[in-house]
């Protein structure tokens, strides 16, 4: 097999690059069979005079793609020779979560057989989240990458210098920016984005006859959290409820112990929140809707099984969206749609 792999001492592609290339390339004409054995990365390392560091990332793109399987003390062996498709992504989204994979789901329904996706989770991790983009460094067609981190004391952060960086090694054409693209970053790129500031205010707006029956709003925004939001959304429901005149609150959290008074609307973003107050509503005997509102902040399934008033975006599109444009190879930006869902909570 060392005889099929082509390396370009003169080329500029990294030489893991190559090494994936060539590999997939006899795979395609055929040359490597299923089962077959390649070369041990010490052995591949002495023939081509390279780093067993290089030959060992370009084989762990290889597995992790499932080009090749190793099995302890025997060798590395081709374990998939269909290669059929004709795009390969890398989903990389900050955290699981029901909506995230709402457009997770969304994407890949709509991509369909045309790509192969890897998805990864960094739970806003700015260190798990450079090691990913090191790690597969020209290894994918597309990077589809959201940016949310997490500082030391558990505040939003949209991107950091490093982050940047390394997003911009990404050539123009395979980047995908989604969800929140507040990076500086210009060119011939995709960006799919939220507008959290304005998208609270307008929907807000939207649903200002309703508000307006009660006498407090209080939103409920985690100050500090393991996935947290982006101050955005404050900004834009200072803004709602200054320009309206609305008594309002800002809350860290739905204390276990929380004093509830009729004319109360809560907006609530963390689920456990949610759950937390709407338990206290029943607790306390409040009618919901009349008594006390709720309105949630991104919808999923449940929420809307139980008639809760939500302002969300519409992650399903989010997700199609990026699909089309990358089976299109269209470039651009596309602010998603964010609506106000009246229910019986309010």
């Amino acid at each position: 097999m060392i005889k099929l792999i082509k390396i370009d001492e003169e080329s500029r592609i990294p030489k893991y690059k190559q090494i994936v290339d060539s590999i997939l390339q006899n795979i395609a004409n055929g040359n490597l069979k299923i089962n077959q054995k390649i070369p041990s990365i010490n052995s591949f390392s002495e023939e081509f005079y390279m780093s067993r560091d290089t030959v060992e990332k370009a084989y762990n793109i290889l597995k992790e793609r499932k080009i090749i399987s190793s099995i302890r003390g025997k060798g590395y062996y081709i374990t998939r020779t269909k290669l059929e498709s004709k795009v390969n992504v890398l989903f990389v989204l900050n955290k699981l979560s029901a909506y995230k994979m709402k457009t997770y789901n969304s994407f890949i329904n709509t991509i369909g057989a045309n790509a192969h996706t890897d998805l990864h989770i960094y739970h806003c991790d700015e260190t798990l989240f450079l090691n990913l983009l090191d790690k597969f460094e020209g290894a994918y067609d597309y990077y589809v990458i959201t940016t949310h981190f997490k500082t030391d004391d558990l505040k939003h952060l949209s991107f950091t210098d490093e982050v940047a960086k390394a997003i911009q090694k990404i050539p123009e054409e395979k980047l995908v920016l989604m969800d929140n693209i507040k990076i500086g970053m210009e060119g011939e790129i995709i960006k799919i984005y939220q507008d959290f500031e304005n998208d609270i205010y307008n929907a807000l707006k939207e649903g200002l006859a309703k508000i307006t029956k009660y006498e407090k709003l209080i939103l409920v925004y985690p100050d500090k959290a393991v996935y947290p939001y982006p101050r955005r959304i404050l900004h834009g429901f200072r803004k709602f409820c200054v320009e309206h005149e609305i008594n309002f609150e800002i809350l860290s959290e739905v204390y276990d112990d929380m004093i509830l008074k009729k004319g109360d609307l809560f907006i609530t973003i963390e689920e456990s929140d949610l759950v937390n107050l709407m338990k206290q509503i029943r607790d306390e005997k409040f009618t919901l809707g009349k008594d006390i509102g709720v309105i949630s902040y991104n919808d999923t399934p449940l929420k809307e099984l139980l008639g809760i008033t939500v302002m969300s975006t519409d992650f399903n599109v989010m997700g199609e969206t990026v699909a089309r444009m990358i089976l299109n190879k269209e470039k651009g930006q596309v602010k998603v749609p964010f609506n106000f869902i009246d229910r019986n909570s309010i």
